[in-house]
């Protein structure tokens, strides 16, 4: 198994050494060895729509009327989610909202209450 890192831009794990470069096969990215590291924590950090960073177990309003998809609610501006919890991934945060249920949004349209 290879100790290399998964490519930062794709998430490939069939990347190889160039000289002091990484470089991704599938998309082409490349990258320093040494920013491998600094990617790693840089990605790690979630911030709502006004740059405050969210840590879990936050609370955070919606600034936006959020339409769920497949169904007629709507998360109303103002609605308050509290207990939050950060995930990887296109929609990184993770709660429970009241009347709606479980449900993952987006960092971009929530601000820190």
């Amino acid at each position: 198994m290879s100790s290399l890192p998964k490519c930062p831009k794709c998430g490939s794990e069939y990347t190889y050494e160039d000289g002091i470069l990484y470089v991704c096969p599938e998309c082409a990215h490349e990258w320093a060895k040494d920013a491998a590291v600094a990617n790693v924590e840089q990605d790690s950090v979630v911030r709502d729509a006004y740059g405050n960073e969210l840590h879990d177990g936050d609370a955070v309003t919606v600034i936006k009327d959020l339409k769920l998809k497949g169904s007629s609610t709507v998360v109303k501006v103002g609605t308050k989610v509290r207990n939050i919890r950060l995930v990887q991934g296109d929609h990184d945060i993770d709660c429970k909202i009241d009347g709606i249920g479980a449900m993952q949004l987006k960092s971009e349209f929530v601000k820190k209450a």
